[in-house]
């Protein structure tokens, strides 16, 4: 018979952190404070340790993003997954909002008529949004699925349409690490905070962690 581990629900999260950080010392893998809770909590979500390796940072990162994240921030996914995955209640202690674009009239049509994506669309009209609604707040772009979307914003910035902070993470195989490379290259150009993913790996449950991780942090910070 198999044998379970009575745990009380309150002290889950804790014990898998824990177990987390065991496995990852039995690998030799020191991560960085500014680094290991995101890290950390990329692995939570996947129970996959090459996160560990993969995920990469602008140097800097959580420092620039912090600032971001303390002034009201609107965050803007490529999917609804990816959006109903971010704790809300977080967010708006931080006096952000969270938004989704892609299922909008509006974006499917534009996306129609000119032969791209509605992720790709969605970014777009993300700066539109902003210029008419919420001028003042910075803007966060968590991509978990779709590298088309990477590429608007790298697009947007050649531009001059500046987001605040990119997490690109998009997942799969059709040009998943070219928009990835782009994006550091160009968020790298502009001074623009990242993180990304290397390899093909990714997804929206992993975008909002690592939205999640940075927003729990940024609470804790102020603490």
């Amino acid at each position: 018979m198999v044998a379970f581990e009575h745990i009380l629900p309150m002290d889950i999260e804790k014990e898998s952190f824990r177990i987390i950080g065991a496995e990852l010392s039995r690998r030799h893998i020191v991560l960085s404070d500014d680094k290991a809770d995101i890290v950390m909590r990329v692995i939570h979500t996947t129970a996959d340790f090459d996160y560990a390796l993969t995920l990469a940072f602008s140097e800097g990162f959580f420092e620039k993003a912090r600032s971001v994240l303390e002034n009201s921030p609107h965050i803007v996914t490529d999917t609804n997954m990816a959006l109903s995955g971010i704790n809300k209640k977080s967010l708006s202690k931080l006096g952000g909002k969270g938004h989704c674009f892609m299922a909008d009239d509006d974006v499917a049509k534009k996306a129609k008529d000119n032969s791209v994506t509605r992720a790709y669309v969605s970014m777009e009209k993300a700066f539109s949004e902003k210029a008419a609604s919420f001028p003042d707040a910075p803007l966060v772009f968590a991509v978990g699925n779709a590298p088309t979307a990477l590429l608007s914003l790298c697009n947007l910035m050649q531009k001059g349409f500046l987001p605040q902070v990119v997490i690109g993470v998009p997942v799969g195989f059709v040009n998943v690490e070219a928009s990835k490379e782009l994006l550091e290259q160009m968020c790298t150009e502009h001074g623009v905070p990242f993180i990304i993913n290397k390899g093909l790996k990714g997804g929206s449950t992993v975008a909002a962690a690592i939205c999640n991780a940075l927003l729990y942090k940024t609470l804790g910070s102020r603490d």
